[in-house]
């Protein structure tokens, strides 16, 4: 395999490619997964997680590997994407994401994967590694999420609004004062009214706070989400939040970190990431003697961030070898 066959664009990154494979892959249990692989179908598997819970995946996220080098993986999580049923919450846990990689992955043929995921995406990858170490050859995680009381406490508690008050304001708008104590249980009841429009509306006010605060260089909402778009992501997203990522204590992630402390990771992280700040990153690094953590200074959470997206394509080029 050629080292030097694909061409990066000014801007970093690789050229756009489209999949040489797509395939919905049946669960058996009502879900219909979503999954393309792009690349050289002989590469080295890379396993792309996507953020949310029900971001997605984009095109844009096969632009991170090269082509000549890496078979990639994409697929889109339960009720998100094209997988289906949309925005269903029915059968839908971190347990049930960790399966479906293993489906997946048996579905394949691959026997290891280069884990690169970002956020959720990263939260994932971790409590996959965790549940098959076996299975990873690598982690490349980016805006680390530990699935922490402490984390939705900083972003749905205040912590976050205190440096965005005006863009709080629109987040707590719907919601009456005497239900402010607790705002994911508040938008819970809401998200899930079985009234559609009530769930889209409130859906885009959920998506509008987090998509305004993920880059260092946006300063307010960056436009309205489509109306299903936000819908289903602001459902999963709540739905995992409400019950802490399915995990049986919090601080799970650290207390099993011994289990892929043998696993070699790099971790891109935000210095300014508002969303996911970067003590959870710091955290998860310190006294893993395999984990290389880089803090990328004036960079948010997105995975666009040109000093985030940058680092990255480095990562992934340093690994080609």
């Amino acid at each position: 395999m050629d080292h030097r066959s694909g061409q990066k664009s000014a801007g970093g990154l690789y050229p756009m490619i489209e999949p040489f494979d797509q395939r919905v892959i049946d669960m058996g249990d009502g879900h219909r997964i979503y999954v393309e692989q792009c690349g050289n179908p002989q590469g080295v598997p890379v396993l792309v997680l996507h953020g949310g819970p029900g971001g997605g995946c984009s095109p844009a996220m096969r632009r991170y590997f090269d082509p000549g080098i890496y078979r990639v993986v994409l697929f889109d999580q339960r009720g998100c994407g094209r997988s289906r049923p949309t925005a269903s919450v029915i059968s839908n846990t971190t347990w049930h994401l960790v399966a479906d990689i293993e489906v997946i992955r048996a579905a394949l043929g691959i026997d290891r994967f280069i884990l690169f995921g970002g956020s959720w995406g990263a939260t994932l990858a971790l409590i996959y590694a965790i549940s098959h170490p076996d299975r990873v050859r690598h982690l490349v995680l980016r805006g680390v999420f530990l699935m922490t009381q402490a984390e939705l406490d900083w972003f749905y508690g205040g912590g976050a609004g205190a440096f965005y008050p005006d863009l709080w304001a629109k987040f707590l708008a719907p919601i009456p004062e005497a239900e402010r104590g607790d705002l994911i249980g508040a938008y819970h009841r809401r998200l899930f009214s079985g009234e559609p429009a009530q769930e889209v509306r409130l859906g885009r006010v959920w998506a509008n706070w987090e998509n305004a605060l993920a880059s260092v260089h946006s300063d307010g909402p960056v436009g309205e989400s489509p109306g299903e778009y936000a819908r289903a992501f602001a459902r999963l997203e709540n739905h995992y939040f409400k019950h802490s990522g399915f995990l049986d204590s919090d601080g799970w992630i650290l207390q099993q970190r011994p289990k892929i402390e043998h696993l070699p990771a790099v971790i891109v992280q935000g210095r300014l990431d508002m969303i996911c700040p970067p003590v959870s990153a710091w955290k998860l690094a310190d006294g893993w003697k395999n984990a290389d953590l880089r803090l990328v200074p004036m960079a948010g959470h997105a995975l666009s961030e040109p000093g985030i997206s940058a680092e990255l394509v480095r990562v992934m080029d340093g690994l080609r070898g």
